[in-house]
């Protein structure tokens, strides 16, 4: 297995970084950082971080076709417009307070899929929606505890996904004009002491790439599941990974800093912060939201 170890571009101290999006259009990372409520961009050219706080929490944030950013926020879906203008157009959960929207991504065809989990992590409460360029919503799957990464196959043919606590990367059929997953199937086993698999990414030639919190390292499986790199990281909180950079060869990493003792947040002073590595394999362009 060959093993990469990252470096940190960005020490941000964030309390939860999550959710990377490359947008090739400006050459910038896209990130949050869930509690306090913050949606950052990153310019690696620069090494510049600028940042708009939404008001409550926001799991993603992926760019608007037709200007401003798509969010999910705490209880729904929402449009940040003209840098701070936040405006809901779809709440999910407002009988459930017990939730909160999490990771997200779009896919292909410009839908954002976004996901809710239980905050006590405790109870099949959440479920994965998708948000449809009209503003409809569906709710593709339930009994959810904490919804957490997404990736789709090169051909579009399959999409993964992770349900934290069941410590698997599923896999479904995808009907990529449709929207439709069918035939759930687990493809990783994570069966890593103290790690949980967080956010995740799909590369050009169809591996996984899974972030695991607890455990400092992004790892790479093949198609079947068999682990074939690992990127080690000086932060046990790695929360999600994407590609990016002018050839996408990039791959960039966040981590947390939460639930750290003053103890552990000395022994590693980075936790929080955006790392980066190339390893030598692309990824695949991020899609915006047609809505």
């Amino acid at each position: 297995m060959r093993e990469f170890e990252a470096e940190l571009v960005l020490d941000a101290h964030a309390i939860l970084a999550e959710g990377p999006h490359w947008d090739q259009e400006s050459q910038r990372l896209l990130w949050v950082n869930i509690t306090p409520g913050e949606v950052h961009w990153f310019d690696p050219a620069t090494g510049r971080d600028t940042y708009t706080s939404v008001g409550t929490m926001v799991g993603a944030a992926v760019p608007r076709e037709s200007g401003g950013l798509v969010v999910a926020v705490e209880n729904g879906f929402a449009v940040l417009e003209d840098g701070e203008d936040i405006r809901m157009i779809a709440d999910v959960e407002a009988d459930v307070p017990g939730n909160r929207m999490n990771d997200g991504k779009c896919d292909s065809q410009g839908r954002f899929w976004a996901g809710t989990m239980d905050r006590e992590i405790g109870d099949k409460t959440g479920a994965l929606y998708r948000l449809d360029s009209n503003h409809h919503v569906d709710t593709p799957l339930s009994n959810v505890t904490v919804s957490n990464g997404l990736g789709w196959s090169p051909d579009d043919r399959l999409m993964y996904y992770i349900d934290s606590t069941t410590l698997n990367v599923d896999v479904f059929n995808y009907n990529a004009a449709t929207g439709e997953i069918s035939g759930r199937r687990t493809v990783i086993e994570i069966a890593d002491d103290e790690a949980m698999p967080d956010g995740m990414t799909v590369d050009a030639e169809g591996f996984v790439w899974v972030s695991l919190y607890g455990a400092g390292k992004v790892r790479r499986y093949d198609p079947e599941g068999v682990p074939v790199a690992e990127v080690s990281l000086p932060a046990t909180g790695v929360t999600s990974c994407a590609f990016g950079g002018p050839d996408l060869g990039d791959l960039y990493i966040t981590t947390a800093a939460q639930m750290l003792s003053p103890e552990e947040l000395e022994r590693q002073p980075s936790a929080g912060g955006i790392f980066r590595v190339r390893p030598g394999v692309a990824g695949q362009l991020a899609h915006r939201f047609r809505g």
